[in-house]
Order: structure tokens, then sequence, then C-alpha cells
């Protein structure tokens, strides 16, 4: 990546040392320090630190960042920080799964959870132009361990759970929940769930938020019905909050959101509140696809988050479609049947993101987690599958379609292909009416 910067002895910054010439400053990160003499030989005549990339991007030293990571809860925690942030007449960023946006407005594509750390410096340097009081950012367990966020000084760090995912990456639950952890040694604030006991963190500036456990913000009562209602207790008074999102999961992302503002800002709660009733959830979280027949598109692609996200619905008679992605943890694949088979009438088993992988090899790891097969079905092509799932639904049933969310695409062999579930759903109802 090649930014121009102005004001220097050079004309641009970059941390490929392919790039790195004589009017271009190499930045040396944790990742590419092994590049610095390549980028000398190039002709570079400037390394640059990370902490020299503040001052030559002119970021803001007042633009406070918040960072979120955990296994499910993210994106969806992240985006109502932002939204509730914008409707308190906030100037913030948000930086995550679905790409970058400033004060509403989208400033940079879909990338990694958390790009490379000179990505996120010029992402912050445009929140700083804009004026951004925050900055909020997903962080994804690759970039801790990866240094992905190095250099960078949290004004509040918030955790949301763990449970399996990515141990392709980190080959045991000990080594992710390490990864996990160490993002939460330091003193800087943090606000931690406190029903998840698998964390380990610094006590020293430390919150908590949940629902079963006794915790600094708790849930005291709660509905699901139609949405979520909840009165939250802090300080020993209680304050009520209400949105249209779906599930307990959705509680759980919500009442952290609630506390990080509170926390960031010492604003009411029932100014909080009123915000929280503007937040619509997030594209291809719980999204619905058709209300009639319903049909809910979810990014779920995980063991705890598919079971979250049937659970949330269970009172429900539901179809289920879903995959698996390919080059990824294989453990988790039978785990995700087992789920699906448990909540569903119907099960459509079907390609995720194969990648470099046989789709039905996928497939047969999923299948050996359903012990029944009858209702089952197997259908490789994820559109056909999709089609199949919507012809066969009975009036009453809801159709579940998890694993992409609002991905619009299929990498197949290396190659992304243009897919998308929800239009896939509204182009096939259309026809059918």
């Amino acid at each position: 990546m090649k930014h121009e910067v102005k004001n220097q002895p050079f004309k641009f910054i970059t941390d490929n040392s392919n790039e790195a010439d004589a009017d271009t400053a190499f930045v040396r990160t944790a990742q590419n320090g092994a590049y610095e003499q390549a980028a000398l030989k190039n002709g570079c005549k400037n390394v640059i630190s990370v902490l020299d990339c503040f001052k030559v991007l002119d970021i803001s030293p007042d633009l406070k960042i918040v960072g979120i990571t955990g296994t499910n809860g993210k994106t969806t925690t992240a985006a109502a920080i932002y939204s509730i942030l914008l409707d308190l007449g906030k100037k913030a960023a948000l930086q995550g799964t679905r790409g970058c946006f400033i004060n509403d407005k989208r400033v940079d594509e879909k990338s990694l959870t958390t790009p490379s750390v000179l990505h996120t410096l010029i992402n912050m340097q445009k929140a700083s132009q804009e004026k951004c009081a925050y900055f909020v950012m997903e962080a994804s367990s690759h970039a801790i361990v990866q240094e992905r966020i190095e250099g960078l000084e949290f004004a509040l760090k918030i955790f949301t759970n763990i449970s399996q995912d990515h141990l392709d990456f980190h080959k045991t639950m000990g080594e992710y929940v390490e990864a996990k952890s160490s993002f939460f040694k330091d003193e800087a604030p943090k606000l931690i769930n406190k029903d998840d006991e698998n964390i380990r963190y610094n006590l020293k500036n430390a919150l908590t938020y949940g629902i079963e456990k006794p915790a600094t913000y708790q849930v005291a009562a709660y509905g699901l019905r139609g949405g979520i209602e909840m009165a939250v207790q802090y300080a020993g008074k209680t304050y009520p909050f209400s949105s249209a999102l779906q599930g307990k999961f959705n509680l759980y992302n919500l009442l952290a959101a609630i506390a990080a503002v509170h926390i960031l800002e010492k604003v009411t709660f029932e100014e909080i509140a009123e915000a929280l009733g503007n937040f619509a959830g997030v594209s291809g979280r719980m999204e619905v696809a058709s209300s009639e027949p319903l049909v809910i598109v979810d990014f779920a692609h995980t063991p705890d988050g598919m079971e979250k996200v049937l659970e949330a619905m269970r009172e429900n008679e539901l179809v289920v479609v879903f995959g698996a992605g390919g080059d990824r943890d294989r453990l988790k694949r039978p785990i995700m049947g087992k789920i699906a088979a448990k909540y569903a009438k119907r099960v459509y088993v079907t390609s995720d993101n194969p990648r470099g992988e046989e789709p039905e090899a996928i497939i047969d790891d999923i299948m050996e987690g359903i012990d029944k097969k009858e209702g089952v079905f197997r259908i490789a092509d994820r559109k056909e599958a999709v089609i199949e799932a919507l012809r066969s639904l009975k009036p009453k049933e809801v159709l579940m379609i998890l694993g992409k969310g609002d991905e619009d695409y299929q990498e197949i062999n290396g190659v992304k292909q243009h897919y998308n579930d929800k239009e896939t759903v509204q182009a096939f109802l259309k026809a059918k009416n």
C-alpha cells in the first residue's frame, strides 16, 4: 500500500519493500521487519516506525480508539457503538469486516476484519481529517497474533466471547484463548463479558457486563419475543432499553454497546436508550431477506454462532441451509452438522467458500455429525441448495441461510465468483410470484 504524504522529506510511505524507493519511506512493522534491507536495496532512504506514522499522517492525538475482539459479535457490537455515537451527535469512524465508514459514509471497501496496521493508520488519518472523536474497530485473533494492531493505544478494549473457530490457524483452543487474552494483558480500559469464563485479563481498569453473573453492567430482566426488551442494572439503579434485533446473542452485543458508550461518553442511560432504538442492525446479521415466506440470512459460520442464531428462532419450524469454509478448521464441521440437525426440520448441506477443497469432501465432514439422515439433503451448488429449500418451503416454516451473511462472492479454487444469498432468495421469489 503506497500512500502519499505531505510536508515530509519523502513523498510517499509504504509497508511493501518492493514499493520503497528514493521518494518512498518504508514503514517497518512487526510483520515486515525482515524486509527492511530489501527496501534499502531498492533505493529507499527513509525507514520509519509505526509510531512515526502518527506524526507523518497527522493523526489527531485526541482520536479515541475502541477495539472489539471475540469469536462472535464483533461486527454487531462495533456497529451498535458507532451508530449510538453518531446519534448522540459525535463524529465517529468504524472499521471492520464490512469495510470502513466515517460519519455514515463508506470510505473503504471490505477487506480483512483487521487490515494491516498501515491500512488502519490511513483510515485513522481520514477519520482525523473528518474531525472524528472515535475510531471503532474490530480486532481479529489473527491480527492480534500477527501484531497488526501494534502501536495503537486503545481508549477501550471490549471482549465479546470465545468459542471454537480458527483452529486451522491457532491449532488448539488453548492457543486461541491465549491469543484473545493477550489483547487484555495491559492496563488499558477494558470491558469484559463476565459470563464467558474462557478469557483471562488484567483486572486493572476492567469493567464487566453480563446476564448470568454479577457485573458492572448487568441485565436484571429481559424479554426476547418480537425483539429485545431489557432492564440494565448499574450502580444500584435499573434502566430500560428496547431494540428490534432478535436473539439472546444480540442481547449481549447491545449490552456491550450500551456499556461502552456509557464508559466513553458519560451520557445518561436515557440518551443511550433513545439512540439505541435507531440501530437497525447489520446487513447479513439476522437479516430478513423475505418476510413472506420468512427467510433470514446470517453470517453464523461457527458452532457457537449457529447455535445462538438457531436457538433464537427455535420457536419456529426451521429449515436450514449451510456449509463450511474450505481450507479452514475441519474439526468444527461435524459439530455444525449436529447443531443444524438438532434445530431444523430439514437441512440442506451445501458449499460456503470451498476455496481449494472439494465441496463434496467438506460436506462429507459435516455429515459425520448428523446421526439421522432423514430430512437432510446434500446439494453442493449453494444457489441450487437455496432455491430447492425455497421451493420446498411449507407455510409457517422459516428458512435460515447461514454462513455467508452479506458476502457477495463465493471463493472457489482461488477465484471469487459473484454470489449473494439475499439476491438469490429475492430473485427466485420475484420470478415465482
